[in-house]
C-alpha cells in the first residue's frame, strides 16, 4: 500500500489549472446525517436509516498579493474574496486531489465560500484561511 504525500492533494478552484495561490494546508470533510426510524417497534434501540449527505473544503496557506516574479496574482484569496463573494455570490468550482499523477483519486465538486479570515502577526508570515460548503453532488474521480 503506497501511502500518499500530503504534498499532492491540492486545491484547484474554476479548473485544474487555477490552483489556489500558496495554500499549505487543505481538507475535504464529508458528512453524513441519518435519520432516525425508531419506533414502537424497536425493542428501546434507536433505528436508522440512510440520509442527508454533505461536504465543505477548509484551505490555509501564506497569504500574498504577487507571485515569487513579482507578478500580480489571478489565483489569490484576495482574487478568490473578490469574485465569488464581494461581487457576486457565486459558487466556485474546486478539484480535490492530485490531478497530475496516474491512478490517483480525485474529488470534485462546487460550493460556496462561507468564510474567508486573513491574518498578519508581527513579524510573522500573514495567512489566510477559507472554508468552502458544497452545493450539490461531491464526484469522484480517478485519473
Amino acid at each position: 500500500m503506497a501511502i500518499l504525500n500530503g504534498t499532492e492533494i491540492k486545491v484547484y478552484s474554476t479548473g485544474t489549472t487555477n490552483l489556489v495561490a500558496f495554500a499549505q494546508n487543505c481538507t475535504l470533510n464529508v458528512n453524513h446525517s441519518p435519520r432516525e426510524i425508531t419506533n414502537k417497534e424497536s425493542g428501546g434501540f434507536k433505528e436508522i436509516l440512510e440520509g442527508l449527505r454533505d461536504f465543505s473544503i477548509d484551505v490555509d496557506g501564506a497569504y500574498a498579493w504577487t507571485n515569487a516574479a513579482g507578478v500580480a496574482l489571478t489565483n489569490g484569496v484576495d482574487d478568490t474574496l473578490e469574485t465569488n463573494v464581494l461581487n457576486a455570490r457565486q459558487a466556485v468550482t474546486f478539484i480535490f486531489g492530485d490531478t497530475a499523477t496516474t491512478s490517483d483519486v480525485s474529488y470534485s465538486g462546487s460550493g460556496y465560500i462561507t468564510s474567508v479570515s486573513m491574518t498578519g502577526g508581527t513579524e510573522d508570515s500573514a495567512t489566510f484561511s477559507l472554508s468552502i460548503e458544497g452545493t450539490g453532488v461531491l464526484t469522484q474521480a480517478i485519473q
